[in-house]
């Protein structure tokens, strides 16, 4: 059976304690179960204040077999911003605006550069999604397509390889709309006039969706996934016709990614269940204890302040 743990973020306190609440312990340096196995939902590295002890608690685990792991998108950043872009001498898959460098800075500030070089490797090999016996495991949003897209050009190239990554953290690329869907979420462009502010502060025109649930009925209010938005403006026709619930009787999906607010965690739907709860902006480390069951049950969440 299976531990799903959300976004870390280089706060390893709260994932050493989360791991001693689960009934993990360490034996040889390394965390495990007798019985179990966790499942990271990547989004290790960035903001928090160990990311080195973060990286080697979970690579520990990953490689004893005591937890698998899926790619979140500050991995994707990560290896994007230190990649060269093919086509623009002196720039970088992800652009080094200030934006950027302070998302990343805790990172470079952190790992020294045999560490840093260490870790994009290991993210390389890392998949951005499970199937596994019974329940999925993504970092943002579970699509059939993207992931068959994805899946298609990683086999015919062989892995991420840098041709790959530039096509998927370039916008006009064949991967780019794929991947973002998978490591980010589904998003909407709200209607004109219509903004607010994500957790850093940034404006923002689009937001990202309630993409397991049906569009039909929504508000972009009601519909958009975390952000505080005041907009009761119907869907448009447009966003219903192309929205793609998660199906009832799929699977259990699992992810983070989603900075969720509440002060007792929740599933999202019966086979939905995110488990970040914002450890990096003041909120707590959130695990799901999965022991096969298909309908999700919101007392199997398991988390520590």
């Amino acid at each position: 059976m299976y531990d799903i743990i959300g976004d870390i973020h280089g706060h390893a306190d709260a994932l050493t304690a989360l791991l001693k609440e689960l009934g993990y312990s360490q034996r040889d340096g390394v965390y495990g179960h007798p019985q179990r196995r966790v499942v990271f939902l990547g989004d290790f590295v960035d903001r928090g204040p160990k990311i080195r002890e973060t990286l080697e608690i979970v690579r520990g685990m990953v490689e004893t077999d005591a937890a698998l792991t899926v790619m979140g998108n500050h991995e994707l950043n990560a290896m994007a911003f230190h990649t060269p872009h093919p086509d623009r001498a002196g720039e970088y898959l992800r652009p080094h605006t200030a934006k950027n460098e302070k998302q990343h800075s805790q990172t470079l500030a952190q790992l020294n550069e045999s560490q840093l070089s260490d870790a994009l490797a290991w993210f390389r090999r890392l998949p951005m999604w499970l199937e596994l016996d019974g329940l999925r495991a993504v970092h943002a949003c579970w699509d059939d397509a993207a992931i068959g897209q994805i899946e298609s050009q990683l086999q015919q190239a062989g892995g991420l390889t840098d041709e790959v990554l530039t096509s998927a953290c370039v916008p006009g690329h064949s991967l780019f709309p794929s991947v973002e869907v998978i490591l980010k979420g589904r998003e909407m462009q709200l209607p004109e006039g219509f903004s607010f502010q994500d957790k850093d502060g940034h404006a923002r025109t689009k937001t990202r969706t309630r993409w397991f649930s049906n569009a039909q009925g929504h508000t972009f209010g009601s519909y958009a996934m975390t952000d505080p938005l005041a907009c009761d403006v119907p869907l448009s026709d447009t966003i219903c016709a192309a929205s793609r619930p998660y199906g009832a009787t799929e699977k259990p999906v699992f992810l983070g990614h989603y900075w969720l607010k509440e002060t007792t965690p929740k599933r999202l739907a019966k086979n939905v269940a995110c488990v970040d709860y914002s450890v990096a902006k003041g909120g707590f480390l959130c695990a799901y204890r999965w022991d096969g069951e298909q309908e999700l049950r919101d007392e199997n969440f398991v988390f520590v302040k």
